[in-house]
């Protein structure tokens, strides 16, 4: 039996939507007229993508900014979908942002329907959904699957489909960063953010929108009630163009999900100036094909509910799995839960109830620049045998925060029946006295391993 931890653990458990602030519109969306525009000079710099065969994502990153730059204009324009009637802009934004990622080698289409409903919440598609929603159905290896295999609409999502790519890395910002959001656009195809849309569908009417110059400006702080994706930006873009008192010129370019008959073919201009854009934005930077691992082994199929830790910004966590077969233990996977995220991964290859970690050696360490989901590399593959039970732990200090160890909980309505009895998860101050986060807190820790086969000797 592990020793119980001396100190009494904190445990912060939060409603999802409530907590991290995305609750998103449920009202329906109808086809609308526009008005015809005023005829605007292109002007978008020609700029190759960040993903091309002859350039990395690192060299990418040393090119400088253009001041205008429109993904249409580079070989990823990206389908515009109508999300109707149904509450669904959180899933539409998913699909279309993960489309953006593969782009321009991959042209691929991804069912908004499977995010919506098969993501493991309790839930509808007119109940809304959350960015963590579309983080947990990815990271778990449910999807994405293709819209031809679950078309959008119909109310029905087949059971059984396999997912047509692994996500591996989501890279979370949580604050306004004009530039931040541009490079992250420029290097990743596109973000997918979140605004308060004063307009329940294309046919309607705001103060805040111009239907002429498809511009549009929230001057307040509101919560979010709407996704959107960010596909672009124009820093010269006329503030005169928005009805609103903007000050200054600039804006992104944004795709929305009502359809062609909103905006400029579904696309329209958000202000730099506006109060609520890129307060909470994601970018789906790790996206691998499907034997990239074997198995993988996880107990947080909802995902990032709560949060555990100690009223301080460092803890330890772990979880123990039994291997189904002889195989090589190669990466962990966990949430960053804020910005500047340091590191260690440790592996336990035969578990047996003891960790010891204040002195052990790490398998795996690190930084990370943003808060999100990542898959850390370990540094040598830990062998493992079929039927042996091992553990995987990390020490992980996220300034900032008081609970930095990401957790499933079932916290509200939404997760209400999310499974806390298939994990074996442990949480310690120390590295050497630990607690059971699902006896103790009913939480199971985020913390997932992904194996490959080994081949006979």
């Amino acid at each position: 039996m592990l020793k119980k931890a001396e100190v009494l653990l904190a445990a912060v458990i939060l409603a999802l939507i409530c907590w991290l602030g995305w609750q998103l519109i449920e009202e329906p969306a109808a086809e609308a007229f526009r008005e015809a525009a005023e005829g605007q000079e292109d002007g978008t710099e020609s700029v190759p993508a960040a993903e091309t065969e002859s350039e990395t994502e690192s060299e990418a990153v040393k090119q400088p900014l253009p001041k205008k730059y429109d993904q249409r204009r580079n070989g990823r324009k990206l389908y515009i979908k109508d999300q109707k009637n149904l509450g669904t802009c959180w899933a539409v934004a998913t699909s279309s942002a993960l489309e953006a990622a593969l782009l321009p080698k991959e042209h691929q289409e991804f069912s908004a329907d499977h995010i919506s409903m098969q993501n493991g919440y309790n839930g509808t598609q007119q109940d809304g959904g959350a960015y963590t929603m579309a983080m947990a159905y990815l990271t778990a290896w449910k999807g994405p699957v293709l819209e031809s295999e679950d078309p959008y609409g119909d109310g029905y999502s087949p059971d059984g489909l396999k997912p047509f790519a692994h996500v591996q890395e989501i890279r979370l910002y949580r604050e306004k960063d004009i530039e931040k959001l541009k490079r992250a656009v420029y290097e990743f195809g596109a973000v997918q953010s979140s605004i308060y849309m004063d307009m329940t569908s294309s046919i309607g009417n705001s103060v805040y929108y111009s239907k002429m110059n498809y511009a549009y400006c929230y001057p307040y702080e509101k919560k979010a009630n709407h996704d959107i994706l960010i596909i672009g930006w124009d820093d010269n873009y006329p503030a005169s163009n928005f009805t609103y008192n903007v000050k200054g010129n600039g804006a992104f370019i944004c795709q929305n999900s009502w359809g062609e008959k909103f905006g400029e073919d579904g696309i329209f201009y958000v202000s730099y100036e506006d109060a609520v854009l890129g307060g909470t934005s994601v970018a789906y930077s790790g996206i691998e094909a499907t034997d990239n691992y074997d198995n993988l082994y996880q107990s947080d199929e909802c995902g990032w509910v709560a949060q555990l830790g100690y009223g301080k910004d460092s803890c330890y966590f772990a979880n123990a799995y039994t291997a189904g077969e002889d195989e090589w233990l190669e990466a962990a996977g966990f949430y960053a839960t804020e910005k500047n995220t340091s590191y260690k991964v440790y592996v336990i290859p035969e578990f047996d109830g003891e960790l010891k970690l204040s002195s052990a050696k790490p398998a795996a360490e690190g930084k990370f620049t943003d808060a999100g989901y990542y898959t850390v590399k370990l540094d040598e593959p830990v062998q493992l045998e079929a039927g042996v039970k091992f553990a995987v732990a990390v020490q992980i200090t996220s300034p900032g925060s008081e609970y930095p160890a990401a957790a499933e909980s079932q916290a509200d309505e939404m997760t209400k029946d999310a499974d806390l009895t298939d994990g074996e998860g442990y949480i310690s101050s120390n590295g050497d006295s630990w607690t059971s986060a699902e006896e103790q807190y009913q939480c199971n820790l985020c913390l997932k391993a992904y194996t490959s086969k080994r081949s006979a000797d």
